[in-house]
Formats: C-alpha cells, structure tokens, sequence
C-alpha cells in the first residue's frame, strides 16, 4: 500500500478552469497587506485587512487567515474528512498568513500575504518544493481543494506541492458577494496578468513573447522584471500602450494568427 508520504508523479488535468490568484485582484480588491517584504513572514500592517483576519479550528489543526479563507478551508477539510479519512488524519499545516515575498522572487508577493493560502504537511512531513514529484495523500486531496475553488501550487513552474490557495474566481466571487469589497468594484476588475504574478499562464505568455519577439525568457510561470520588460517591447511595437499589463488586447496581439 502506497504511503501518504510516498512521492509521486504531478497527476494531469490539475485545477480545471481555476487560476492562481493574481496580482492586480488581490490589491485592487483587499489592498497591500504591508508597505515592504522580504523572504520572511513579517506582520500584516494595513488595518483594513487586519480587520479580516480571523482565528480558528479548521478540523485537524487551528489557523489564522482572512476570515472567507479560513471558513471555505473548514468546509474543504471536512470534505477531505468525509472522503479521504486517511489523509485527513495525517494532515498537518506549516502555516497561512505569512506576509512574504514567494521564495526566491522580488516582485511577486505571496498570497499567503492575505492569508488566502495554507501550506500543508502529511504526519510532518512537508512535500520538497521544486522536485517535480508530489506527496501521494496531496494527489487525494487536490480535487477536493479544486472542487471549492481552491488552487494547488503543484502547478507552478517551480512546484509547490505543499501549497494551496485560493483561486482568482474565487477571490473575486468573495468580493462579488460583497464580503470584503463593494460588489460593483469586482465587477469592474479587468483580468489582467502583471508584475508578481506566477502559474501556467505567465508561462504561456512567457513562451508566446519567446516565440513572437524573440524574448529569450526562461519559461518559469515567474513574472518578473525580465517578462515586464519583454511585455512592453512587445506592446509598444504593436501599437499598444506599453504599461506592461497583459488585459485582452495584448493577449489577442499574441494569439493573432
């Protein structure tokens, strides 16, 4: 019998139709938890956030989030409870709200920032970041995590196996239900893909700005300063404004036949 610690491949078809949280959502709708960050947890700083962080019992440990994180993470364990008992008994967390940057980066800030993201460990043991291999009980849990909206960090360029986070829908569902923000601001929230974002879809504009302008960017899921600066030269010589945020026009110059 496989352990739950086991390492396995990344299984396919990982977070269908969900997106990792981006960066324009997340300030536009909850605002910059602090004013700087580094590679270590610091404290949140901005006191409207500060207000929806809440405290509690999630099942099989305590955790402290943004307070819908932290009730939708209730409800995704107890499923895991119900459907996979064996993991569940075997869960254990290496914390959710951590303002950082991601580890190894200098632009993007992590969503563990607004406590919209939880690490998790099986009997203590925590999944190696980057090796391309995942834990087996993570494997049974994914779709689970998936089925409420959550994201599952195996998918980043550098994979994250331990983590979890709550996608862009349903970030922005949140806000449209007006739990943290005013519903006709999330309604008006361009879907934009910048500065600090990370995930599938920057590697996908990462591999259109190689192949289109001749980037020579490494197709890491990273956006960093090096894609910033490819996304503008390829604006601004295809007559767009060069603000070096990816909306729909900009996709649509990339994807044009």
């Amino acid at each position: 019998m496989t352990s739950m610690t086991s390492l396995v491949a990344i299984p396919s078809g990982i977070n269908p139709n969900l997106s990792a949280a981006r960066q324009a959502t997340m300030l536009s709708l909850l605002g910059s938890p602090r004013t700087n960050y580094s590679q270590s947890c610091q404290p949140v700083t901005n006191p409207v956030l500060k207000r929806l962080v809440v405290s509690s019992d999630v099942g099989p440990f305590k955790v402290t989030g943004l307070a819908p994180a932290v009730e939708s993470l209730k409800q995704v364990l107890a499923a895991v409870r119900d459907e996979q008992p064996q993991v569940h008994a075997a869960l254990g967390t290496a914390g959710m709200l951590c303002a950082r940057n991601v580890r190894n980066s200098f632009t993007s800030v992590s969503n563990h920032s607004w406590g919209c993201a939880i690490d998790l460990n099986l009997d203590g043991v925590l999944d190696t970041r980057g090796d391309g291999l995942v834990q087996y009980g993570l494997t049974l849990i994914a779709p689970i995590f998936n089925r409420f909206g959550w994201f599952w960090g195996a998918a980043f360029g550098t994979e994250d196996g331990m983590h979890f986070e709550c996608s862009d829908q349903l970030v922005r569902r949140w806000a449209g239900e007006g739990l943290f923000a005013s519903p006709q601001i999330a309604a008006q929230l361009p879907h934009l893909l910048t500065l600090g974002d990370r995930g599938p879809e920057v590697e996908k504009l990462q591999a259109a700005l190689n192949r289109l302008g001749g980037a020579g960017l490494k197709v890491d899921g990273m956006f960093g300063q090096g894609t910033l600066q490819a996304v503008m030269a390829f604006q601004g010589s295809h007559g767009l404004t060069p603000d070096g945020a990816v909306g729909d026009r900009t996709w649509q110059a990339l994807t044009a036949p």
